[in-house]
Parts: structure tokens; sequence; C-alpha cells
């Protein structure tokens, strides 16, 4: 299993085999491109040196929001997406040992128990938790029972409603006119 939701191989490879790389791309994304969100994380661990949860979270706070500042920016919102990133990883370190897989692997549990702990974290509504278990399903590997139906509709087999979706140039272009058309439907 490889990622390919960035168009940056380095990128896609952190996300790929680290699991909170993923994580902090998921809550990054929002109000900026996906490819944006989720090249994040390489920029995190680029300049902090690490992306490990408990270095996060015990990284100066003011620090780091200048680690989010610098250019070209981690999000436009360097501030307040710096301090969110840091709350996560704090979860993580209290509740998860500093494991961001566990909320998927400890206890083999089911889609949703997995969608319960999500929405447990900071930074994780209902919808951006359906979306990430819908990633884990689709292209990372999740096989817990009732992934689908908890992650619904994002879990839908051939849909492209989300990052969930995007595994290749192609895909993506398909996300991106879900998304306008949900848009503009929405507008109405």
């Amino acid at each position: 299993m490889a990622l390919h939701i960035t168009g940056d191989p380095a990128a896609d490879e952190l996300l790929t085999t680290n699991p909170l790389a993923l994580l902090v791309g998921m809550l990054l994304d929002q109000q900026i491109a996906m490819e944006t969100a989720f090249t994040g994380p390489l920029k995190i661990e680029q300049r902090t040196g690490s992306m490990d949860a408990a270095a996060i979270a015990a990284y100066d706070p003011d620090a780091l929001a200048s680690v989010f500042k610098e250019t070209p920016a981690v999000h436009r919102f360097p501030g307040s997406m710096a301090a969110r990133v840091q709350s996560l990883c704090q979860a993580l370190v209290d509740d998860w040992g500093g494991d961001a897989a566990a909320l998927w692997t400890e206890g083999d549990p089911d889609g949703a128990t997995v969608l319960k702990r999500l929405k447990a974290l900071p930074g994780f509504g209902e919808q951006k938790a359906k979306i990430f278990l819908a990633l884990l399903g689709k292209q990372y590997g999740y096989t817990g029972e009732g992934w689908r139906e908890a992650s619904a509709p994002y879990g839908e087999d051939g849909s492209f409603r989300s990052v969930a979706d995007i595994t290749s140039p192609e895909s993506l272009t398909k996300v991106r006119e879900f998304k306008r058309a949900a848009k503009a439907a929405a507008k109405g």
C-alpha cells in the first residue's frame, strides 16, 4: 500500500509510513487545497526534525507557530492550526501512548469504534472523522467490521467524494469535480 494524495513523492511516502503524518494531514485539510494540507506533515517534520506525537506535543507553542508560518506556510491559518496540531498530539500522548495507529489497531476495533475514537480527537468532527475512517479502509489497510457503514457516505465503493478516494491525478480531478458540484448545489 502506498498513498498518492499530494503529487509529492516525499510527502506521500511520509503519509504512507507514518500514521501520525496521515492524521495530521487530515486535521490540516480545511480551508486549503487537499494537497497543501497533506504536504503539511512533511513540512513540519523537515522544520522540527520530527513527526512524533510526543515531540510535537512538547514543542514550544510559539516556536511551533513560527514553524507553521515559514514560507511556504504549513496552513493559511498557521497560528491556530499549529495549536490544533499540538492539541491533537497531546491527546494522542495522553490517551494512546503517542501512537496514532492505536486509534484503529488497539483492541481490534470495528468501524463504529474507530469513528467514535476519531471524533473524540481535537479538531475531528463527524465529517472529518468519517472521511478519515474511509481513507483508512479504502487505502490504509484497515479492515474492521462495518467501516464502510460507519464512514458513510465516504466509504462507498467507487465514489469520488473526498481525499479517501484520491489514488492518482485522475481521481483527484474527479474528487474536485464532485466537490465543485456539491458546492454549486448547496448555493442553489
